[in-house]
């Protein structure tokens, strides 16, 4: 007969490299078969597991065996996205960059934006918010200029601390409002270039 310690120090084993095949259960299939094996050898006669124990630990396994597999594959596909992302951006360097947003960052330097305003657009006014929604700035801004900038000014006069500002342009034709457009803003590091 088998004496019981010896059982549980096995079973007290097996538990311990159950834990030591899970951490690179992507690569060690065979590893938690002979687990298994060593498992069903080394079980108390008197108390075996259930059958259905085994099922769920297999199921288990290989469903983190999947996890790990789509971890692998969504970590080359982010890697192959960055390097296209590395190559496309390298066909801007010494263009001037700007980005169709409603936000933008105010650190007390004009932020710079360019707007396509139709030619049947008799009137533009660029309206500046803060981040609670407060209304900031608003002005007119002439339809036939290609680039604008908003320095910080604001409807009291006084200058607008940092922070992130939103900024739409409203639109009217013969007095009637007719849309808000967003800007596209231009960065800072590459106007000018």
């Amino acid at each position: 007969m088998t004496d019981v310690s010896s059982v549980s120090g096995a079973n007290s084993s097996a538990a311990a490299a159950t834990a030591a095949t899970a951490a690179d259960v992507g690569k060690e299939f065979n590893s938690f078969i002979k687990l298994l094996t060593a498992q069903v050898q080394n079980q108390d006669p008197l108390a075996p597991l259930d059958s259905t124990q085994f099922v769920e630990q297999l199921a288990t396994f290989s469903s983190l065996e999947q996890q790990v597999h789509s971890n692998d594959t969504l970590e080359k596909i982010a890697t192959l996205i960055g390097d296209l992302h590395t190559i496309a951006s390298a066909g801007y360097l010494g263009s001037t960059v700007s980005v169709e947003t409603t936000w933008a960052p105010f650190n007390n330097a004009a932020v710079e934006y360019a707007v396509e305003i139709p030619a049947s657009v008799e009137r533009a006014d660029l309206i500046v918010r803060n981040a609670q929604g407060e209304l900031v700035y608003s002005g007119p801004i002439n339809p036939a200029d290609e680039s604008y900038a908003w320095t910080g000014e604001t409807d009291a006069g006084d200058a607008a601390p940092a922070g992130l500002y939103q900024f739409g342009i409203d639109l009217y034709q013969s007095g009637q409002y007719i849309g808000t457009v967003a800007p596209r803003m231009i960065d800072p590091g590459t106007a000018g270039s």
